[in-house]
């Protein structure tokens, strides 16, 4: 069996990738949420609508 002593560096920065990578992701995802929601409030505020929100009464 491989000593895991000889390979514990690399495992300990793949797995510090990951959750790098991870969180890197999980940032972007709601940097993007935020931008879109402010694109659609910015195109509701100009009186551009979306279909599916209906015809307004």
């Amino acid at each position: 069996m491989i000593g895991a002593g000889t390979h514990l560096e690399f495992i300990a920065w793949s797995y510090a990738g990951v959750v790098v990578l991870t969180l890197a992701l999980i940032g972007y995802v709601i940097w993007d949420a935020r931008r879109v929601k402010a694109r659609l409030e910015a195109l509701d505020k100009a009186g551009i609508r979306r279909r599916s929100a209906g015809t307004p009464t």
